[in-house]
């Protein structure tokens, strides 16, 4: 297993829509592999591929505690079928945006179909952080990043001063 390079904000990749994935095959289980080990070390509960450069349909995610035995996820090609009404608000991070932290309100509740790794279809309903985290990492894959849920404001806040640490960076 290898731990990728995250990308970071501003980088347009990650604005991009993701592809499905065609076939679950040894590249897509490594890719999968690569990823999950990626997200521990950072460390982070859920990542998509396209922060690692991958612009595939494929997310992973691991909401278990530190003293908890790993419990990893993976999702191929998700797709939300439903949400409830009612609407939950967490504190959202996010790898791509280290060390930045806000309220986002979702709904509460998803329901998601997805791809597994053993190739087959799976339908599930989830709540809580599960359901903040499919929904966060879902938007990745259609280039959609948690500060778009903030004021306009706070998010141009955020942007310029990835743009200006990018810029460092470079220098």
């Amino acid at each position: 297993m290898t731990i990728k390079p995250l990308i970071i904000l501003p980088d347009p990749v990650l604005r991009q829509t993701s592809q499905p994935v065609a076939t679950v095959d040894d590249q897509v289980r490594r890719l999968a592999d690569d990823m999950l080990e990626t997200m521990y070390d950072a460390p982070g509960i859920g990542l998509a591929a396209i922060q690692v450069g991958e612009p595939l349909r494929m997310m992973v995610i691991d909401i278990s505690k530190e003293d908890e035995e790993r419990a990893p996820r993976i999702f191929l090609n998700p797709e939300i079928l439903g949400t409830s009404d009612t609407l939950s608000t967490y504190e959202e991070g996010c790898l791509s945006i280290p060390d930045y932290y806000a309220e986002v309100e979702r709904p509460a509740e998803v329901t998601v179909r997805y791809l597994g790794l053993d190739g087959k279809l799976h339908e599930e309903t989830a709540d809580g952080i599960l359901a903040t985290c499919v929904q966060h990492e879902l938007d990745h894959l259609n280039g959609i990043l948690f500060i778009d849920h903030i004021s306009k404001l706070k998010r141009d806040m955020v942007v310029k001063k990835f743009t200006k640490a990018a810029r460092r960076a470079t220098a």
